[in-house]
Order: structure tokens, then C-alpha cells, then sequence
């Protein structure tokens, strides 16, 4: 072989040298680099938190129109804060305002939905909370687990499951809670807890763990369910809501299959395997069912809402499922509205569920006396 750039020795057959380099292999999709990709969009929780500032700010301007200390014949709560001081701890054990001036906010009353065709209060008793105690407990799990599931699925579905199951558990209440008001977040809750465990069954093919996963999140709905069953806990609206989710679980959470999403990540060219299914066909029967059960359940509850009917005449053990009384306490609601009839200078106040009537002289009866004197009477 000679330098580069001399010519060929006469005396020799000419030698050529030819250096290749070797070339690169064609590029083609790579199952494991495609499978370390995320699989599914990550969203950034804002809704979530949003509700939870929202609780908060309900709460406060709850506080600021219940007034204790001017309202309240009793000895309020903190009073140091004012304004702000809860009614007494024997009204209110969970540190926060008067009956009166939650159903004044928006609490469910089922007479208020039915006679008066308040229909609103379903929705709006799911922002309001019966005091401190009660509004640390929904939005600490509030946060906890919705923020988790907003991450996944995104703000319109997380907000849809929240909203939808929140009015199924106050649909539930009010067929079986007659005598008493009803508030809190706890069957929107328990919603999100439920579409969990669906979005587990439909996507079951997806997980790792799944068996784990499905036992702890039983155990998690069976100890909720349990803690139900004490006094002052509206454990029907914890149903409706684990109902609600549940069913919704299946029709906003479903989830293609990884096998679909690979096919679709390869370069377009000539394919040998063939189509993969965006879903599998349990799925589509569990979507189905669910979405036939959740207009049906709906629809029906709704119309028997509105014509007056009592769940508790047609199954007389359901009461036990939100409250089972023992020798430490009792399960007899304590009534929270009455009724006020002023005639001349006399008014007349009810107390509805206790059957306690009083009345009254007054020079004038003012909104701010009748609730008054209706706290005096039903406390």
C-alpha cells in the first residue's frame, strides 16, 4: 500500500484500497423506549384545590352571618373572634354555626325541596359545612384524593364525578332523612372514592397490583361506611355518593389499551400485526350498563322526591344504615327548623320533630328575634 497520492508502481499490478464505513442499522420503534413514555397525559390539578378554597369561603361567610354573640342567647364558642364565634358547644359540638342559619344558607331540607320547590338546595348544601371539626375532615380527604385523580384525568371529569355524586348522595338523603337538615361534602367524597374503585375494575388489564389496590380500596369504603353509623353523620348521603361515583367511574374513566397506544406511536408504513381494539369489550359493557343504571337511578329517584315519597315507609330497617343506636347514644335526630306564625303581637313558634310549641308576645317580630327565639326552642 503506498501514501495517498502517489501513483501506480509500474512493476505491480495496481493494488486499490477501499475503506467502508460501516453503515447505520435503519431506525425502527423500539417497544421499550415507546414503553417508558408516559402512557397518559398528566394534568395539572387546579380545580381541586379551587373547591377546597371554596369550602373555606362558604364557611366564613356562614360564620359571619350566623353573628353568635348577637343572635344567640347562650354563651358562644371563642368568642374572642366576634363575629365569628361558634354557637355553643352544646347546640353545635362541632364548632360552628346554628341550625337557622344553615338552612338560611342553602342546607337541605326536604320540605323546603317538596313543598317549596327548592330544588337548588341539592347542590348547594354540598359547599356548606356544620362547622370546623366537619370542614378540616372533607377538605384534608378532598385534597388527598382528588388531587391524585385530577392529575390523571383532568379538571371536566373530576369535576363532573364531584358534582353528579355529591347530587346523588343529597338525592338519597332527602328519600330517607325527613325530620332534619343535611350538609357537607361527604357524599361528593365518598363519590370520588367509588369512581376509584371503578376506574380500577375497567382498566384492570392496566395495573400492576391490581388485587392489592382492590383490597385496600374496599377496606377504605367499609370502614367510611362504618364510621357512618354513629350520630349526627348523614351515612345516606355517604351511599349516594359511593353509588353515584361508582357508576360514573366506569363511563368517564375508561382507558385504551397500552397495546392500541403503541400501535399508534409507530411511523406510518407497512404494518404485519394487526389492528389492535382502542378497548376491550368488558369495557364497553360496563359503560353501558353503568350509563343505563345512572339515568334510570336518577330519573326515578328524582320523580319520587318530588311527589312526597318517604323511603322509610317501604323498608323499615334502612334507618339503621345511617345510625344504630347503643346505650351511649341515641339515634333520634335533634330537630333543626320551626315554624313561626306571628298572629297580632302573638307569635307562635313550632318546633318541628320535637313537638314543641311555644308562644310568644313580642312588640315586633323581627327576622332576627324569630331566629332567636327558634334557636332557644329547638336547641
Amino acid at each position: 500500500m503506498k501514501p495517498a497520492g502517489a501513483g501506480p508502481d509500474p512493476g505491480t499490478g495496481a493494488v486499490e484500497v477501499r475503506v467502508e464505513r460501516p453503515q447505520r442499522p435503519p431506525v425502527h420503534p423500539n417497544p421499550a423506549r415507546l414503553r417508558a413514555r408516559p402512557y397518559y397525559r398528566r394534568w395539572t390539578p387546579w380545580l381541586v384545590p379551587a373547591a377546597s378554597i371554596a369550602c373555606v369561603a362558604v364557611f366564613l361567610v356562614t360564620m359571619f352571618v350566623n353573628d353568635c354573640p348577637n343572635r344567640s342567647s347562650g354563651n358562644c364558642s371563642a368568642g374572642f373572634l366576634g363575629r365569628f364565634a361558634f354557637q355553643p358547644l352544646k347546640e353545635n359540638p362541632l364548632l360552628g354555626p346554628s341550625s337557622t342559619t344553615l338552612l338560611k344558607m342553602g342546607a337541605l331540607d326536604v320540605s323546603k325541596v317538596v313543598q317549596g320547590r327548592q330544588g337548588w338546595r341539592l347542590i348547594t348544601c354540598i359547599w356548606l359545612h356544620a362547622g370546623v371539626v366537619h370542614l378540616l375532615i372533607n377538605v384534608l380527604c378532598l385534597l388527598f384524593i382528588g388531587i391524585r385523580l385530577e392529575q390523571e384525568f383532568g379538571f371536566v371529569r373530576i369535576g363532573l364525578v364531584y358534582l353528579i355524586s355529591g347530587f346523588g348522595g343529597s338525592l338519597m338523603s332527602a328519600l330517607f332523612i325527613r325530620a332534619s337538615i343535611s350538609v357537607g361534602a361527604s357524599g361528593a367524597l365518598f363519590g370520588l372514592i367509588g369512581s376509584m374503585l371503578s376506574e380500577l375494575i375497567t382498566n384492570w388489564s392496566l395495573y400492576a397490583n391490581k388485587v392489592a389496590a382492590l383490597l385496600t380500596l374496599v377496606l377504605v369504603i367499609v370502614v367510611n361506611l362504618a364510621l357512618g353509623i354513629l350520630p349526627r353523620v348523614d351515612n345516606f348521603a355517604h351511599i349516594g355518593g359511593l353509588i353515584s361515583g361508582f357508576l360514573l367511574g366506569f363511563v368517564v374513566f375508561i382507558r385504551p389499551q397500552f397495546a392500541w397506544i403503541n400501535q399508534r406511536r409507530v411511523t406510518p408504513g407497512p404494518q404485519t400485526a394487526p389492528a389492535e381494539r382502542k378497548h376491550k369489550t368488558y369495557q364497553y359493557i360496563l359503560w353501558i350498563v353503568a350509563a343505563i343504571l345512572l339515568i334510570i337511578g336518577f330519573t326515578v329517584a328524582i320523580v319520587m322526591l318530588f311527589r312526597g315519597y318517604n323511603a322509610n315507609d317501604h323498608c323499615s330497617w334502612c334507618h339503621y344504615l345511617s345510625c344504630v343506636p347503643t346505650k351511649k347514644w341515641k339515634c333520634n335526630s335533634s330537630p333543626t327548623t320551626c315554624t313561626a306564625i306571628l298572629q297580632a303581637n302573638t307569635l307562635n313558634l313550632t318546633c318541628e320533630g320535637k313537638g314543641i310549641h311555644r308562644s310568644y308576645i313580642v312588640a315586633e317580630a323581627t327576622q332576627d328575634k324569630i331566629d332567636q327565639l327558634c334557636n332557644q326552642l329547638c336547641s
